[in-house]
């Protein structure tokens, strides 16, 4: 069959639209389904399609197809009333006349692609985009009879089944010229679909490569009898589809260092290379301790952090006492879930991804002594109570400290702070300020609040926020090793005259010592941090201390995420606040006026 009696072409044309120098473009096939709709996609976008189909019966069929449902297509809504018209020809030279775009879809047979390419170096425009709708073949392996010149103007644009899947890719030939591949994923938008580019020359382009495997495995699983052609497909549905995961989350899910560790037995098994699987994760992720969702660096994703805040419960309208809440929400506010509920006045929270636990105080009727610490799964499940009622009074901000395996929190009212193992055990007060047996609670100065620990210098910090709006806010530091006494010699002030202190975050790498002030402003109602001297742990010689952001409602909550360079501030107002750690850039990350929010994770 010679050339001239197989392609099909399409050109499109948009008014008002700054094209090339030639304003038209063109679509060339032979499988009639996957032409009708890549024609459809172009007409929804308001473009003039012209098709080269030398039958007849097949170019009407084109044409009223193109009619009839256009209307389902994404960008037939915005162009209603101005959709583009599809005309069928059966010439190629008349198809491609005037076109900026022309597309080859004619079968999947390499001589015939190439001679395709020759004939429209000479038929369409010279400064024409050349596209191949090609899975299988690169573009590059086409161009074995097309100057080098028009070699730069050629790509691959594979459409994967519009309207249901909207979705192209593009693949240089090697040697497209560079503006043309976000040329061209611009103008796929304006046709309604989903441009991804490939960054590299791929047989199978992107999703070709991933479909490719997954046929050989599913007929290999047939071959050998293992499963059936439904609970294949079942299987994957509920998987991939109900569960909305891609493969690259669910590898992150499960654990990268698990994954390799399975293909290491496929490996051995199968005698497969491990140069491109396990080594390559061992190289690129496991080594830089990039785990998946367990880790705090990600894995093969970008890492998205979850923050878990505390809602105290006070705005609820009834029983207050038991309206706590745990919620998982995204970093970006888009997501929010309850992991836990009926909680009694949670206070304090973090988590520890390594462990997969959760820790967090619930404070209790603050005027009794029932004050209580719990940890949970990261997902909520398997909750225990590590410090049972009755052993602290009013347990506030808690952190995790991963190195010693240890949890650190204040206990407000029983003026003391503690530390004690995930779960619970060895359990020290480290300092006691007073006795509230024999004092009673109400001596505001004495009140432990905020917690933070630096291994690095051995130290931990805490806030006594005194009375509140008082001004006789102050926060101290001791050592981590010394001795646990009533009367320890390492206390050290390290600020005083301090509206009203709560919570505290050390970054260790910087020797920043970030705390949320509750007070009056203009000094109160804050985000503030100081520097410290890295040698002694106390406030650097010449550092005073420094307001990063203002005008919160009842700051609380604190929470560094140092390696995404930003701070997160909870108020009682129900608001979640994000800045930098210079404290530009402040917004609200998220914000719910019915809850009341104290502490704040970072998962």
């Amino acid at each position: 069959m010679s050339v001239e009696s197989t392609p099909l072409f399409t050109n499109t044309d948009q008014a008002g639209e700054v094209r090339p120098a030639s304003a038209s473009s063109s679509l060339l096939k032979s499988e009639t389904q996957a032409f009708l709709t890549m024609t459809t996609c172009w007409a929804s976008a308001g473009y003039n399609v012209q098709l080269c189909e030398p039958n007849a019966e097949t170019g009407a069929q084109c044409a009223e197809y193109s009619r009839e449902y256009i209307g389902l297509y994404p960008s037939a809504k915005a162009n209603w009333g101005r959709l583009g018209v599809v005309t069928v020809h059966q010439d190629l030279e008349t198809a491609v006349k005037d076109a900026w775009l022309v597309i080859e879809t004619v079968p999947e047979r390499l001589e015939l692609k190439i001679a395709t390419f020759a004939e429209l170096e000479s038929l369409a425009p010279e400064d024409a985009i050349l596209a191949s709708n090609s899975s299988s073949y690169k573009s590059r392996e086409m161009l074995e009879r097309v100057s080098d010149a028009t070699k730069t103007r050629i790509l691959n644009s594979h459409y994967c089944m519009p309207p249901v899947t909207m979705i192209v890719e593009l693949m240089t030939d090697g040697y497209t010229e560079p503006a043309i591949l976000p040329f061209m994923a611009e103008r796929q938008k304006e046709a309604g679909t989903l441009p991804y580019i490939s960054r590299k020359e791929s047989t199978g382009l992107i999703f070709g490569r991933v479909w490719a495997a997954v046929k050989r495995e599913v007929l290999t699983i047939l071959a050998e009898e293992v499963s059936t052609p439904e609970e294949i497909d079942d299987l994957w549905k509920r998987i991939f589809v109900t569960g909305g995961m891609g493969p690259c989350q669910l590898m992150d899910q499960v654990g990268l260092d698990t994954v390799a560790f399975i293909e290491e037995h496929y490996i051995r098994e199968r005698g497969l290379s491990s140069e491109k699987t396990v080594d390559f994760l061992k190289k690129n992720y496991l080594d830089l301790g990039k785990l998946g969702d367990k880790s705090s660096k990600g894995g093969l994703l970008p890492r998205t952090p979850k923050l878990l805040v505390l809602d105290t419960g006070l705005t609820a309208k009834t029983d207050i006492l038991h309206a706590g809440q745990i919620l998982e929400i995204s970093a970006d506010g888009q997501s929010k879930r309850v992991l836990l509920e009926g909680l009694k006045l949670p206070d304090g929270i973090d988590c520890n991804a390594e462990s997969g636990r959760i820790f967090w105080a619930c404070m209790g009727d603050p005027s009794a002594d029932d004050g209580e610490i719990f940890s949970a799964n990261l997902d909520g499940s398997d909750v225990r109570s590590i410090v049972p009622r009755g052993v602290v009074h009013t347990p506030k901000q808690l952190v995790v400290e991963p190195t010693t395996k240890k949890i650190y929190f204040c206990d407000r009212e029983g003026m003391r702070v503690a530390r004690c193992n995930y779960d619970g055990g060895s359990l020290e007060f480290l300092v006691t300020i007073g006795d509230w047996r024999d004092e009673g609670i109400g001596n505001k100065d004495k009140w432990c609040v905020g917690i933070a620990v630096s291994p690095k210098r051995g130290k931990f910090y805490w806030t006594q926020k005194g009375p509140p709006k008082s001004g006789t806010g102050r926060i101290f530091c001791a050592d981590i090793d010394g001795p646990a006494t009533v009367d320890r010699a390492d206390v050290r002030l390290v600020l005083d005259k301090l509206p009203e202190p709560v919570n505290l975050e050390m970054d260790d790498e910087t020797d920043t010592l970030y705390w949320t002030d509750r007070g009056e402003l203009p000094f109160g109602n804050t985000l503030n941090k100081v520097q410290l001297d890295g040698a002694t742990g106390l406030v650097a010689s010449n550092a005073r201390p420094h307001i990063l952001q203002s005008h919160f409602n009842e700051a609380i909550g604190l929470k560094l995420d140092t390696e995404a360079g930003c701070v997160y501030v909870t108020d009682l107002s129900g608001a979640v606040y994000r800045c930098t750690l210079d404290g530009r850039e402040k917004r609200i990350a998220f914000s719910d006026r019915d809850r009341a929010f104290s502490g704040i994770a970072v998962l």
